[in-house]
């Protein structure tokens, strides 16, 4: 588990019911939402539907043990800094996960774990790109939360991901100030990602560099040193741009033990049709 329980009851989406549009095999690189085709390993049909309000859920607990996938090769821990587009997630004065601007429309799109998400809203904040005590962009108020109803009715692990709306005084958007990833969709399970998140207590972001394996029908894997509670919903990014830190998500820090029952091996939900049909629902 890498969510800090004791402060894991935190977001009622506010807004109003979102009907999902559909969507597949998607790449998200444009304000229009374009398409583009992308080779799912694991074939089958979408786990779950996209959802409207979200309502209180809890962690996922349990679950079929990972199989079918082998160790991942070797993994870097950088000591670079993360990307300005991750940050940490705040409720009380302390950060408890980890979250990272997302191409949207509105620029306002944040990706994290569904199991950081449920509560009340009006407490958490994201502080992009925070490190000893600083927020460079600012505090954004979390304002609304999206999750799948698959995760809201029985926390399914396939489809621990959900996307939050943030908001800020003054006109400039938050993805105007940090960048933001696009969002990857059906691109397999074989990837040299970057993974970036903040543990509990800690004043920097920890970042590594490794290899991602299939673990499960929806799920993947990766063995990167380092990563323990608090860094739930850190981005799984491919294709990274050295100038700009963002390149395409591919997966967040979950599903499977919610994230790992280890610092050393993360699982995330395989990105595929749920999560794109999640994505136009929480833009609509």
């Amino acid at each position: 588990m890498k969510v800090n329980v004791s402060r894991s009851a935190l977001v009622v989406c506010a807004a109003a019911a979102i009907v999902a549009t559909g969507g597949a095999n998607a790449v998200v690189d444009t304000a229009d939402v374009t398409i583009s085709t992308g080779q799912p390993s694991s074939p089958g049909t979408p786990r779950g539907t996209a959802t409207s309000t979200a309502s209180s859920s809890t962690p996922a607990t349990g679950g079929t043990p990972a199989t079918g996938g082998t160790s991942a090769s070797s993994s870097t821990p950088a000591t670079g800094k993360a990307s300005p587009a991750v940050g940490a997630l705040f409720s009380g004065g302390n950060h408890f996960c980890s979250a990272s601007v997302v191409h949207s429309p509105t620029g306002d799109l944040l990706l994290t774990a569904a199991h950081c998400v449920s509560g009340d809203v009006s407490g958490v904040t994201f502080k992009p790109g925070y490190h000893d005590g600083i927020a460079p962009y600012g505090t954004w108020q979390v304002t609304a939360a999206v999750l799948a109803d698959g995760w809201k009715s029985s926390s399914d692990q396939d489809l621990d991901f959900a996307f939050l709306k943030v908001a800020q005084p003054g006109s400039a958007s938050l993805e105007s100030l940090t960048g933001a990833n696009q969002l990857g969709t059906n691109q397999g399970f074989s990837h040299t990602i970057t993974l970036t998140g903040y543990p509990n207590g800690a004043e920097q972001p920890v970042v590594c560099t490794g290899a991602t394996t299939q673990s499960d029908a929806y799920q993947q894997r990766v063995a990167c040193p380092g990563f323990p509670d608090g860094t739930s919903g850190g981005p799984w990014v491919v294709d990274q741009n050295p100038s700009t830190g963002t390149g395409t998500v591919i997966g967040a820090i979950g599903g499977y033990q919610t994230g790992g029952a280890t610092p050393d091996v993360s699982y995330s939900a395989y990105f595929d049709d749920d999560i794109a049909q999640l994505y136009r629902s929480a833009i609509s």
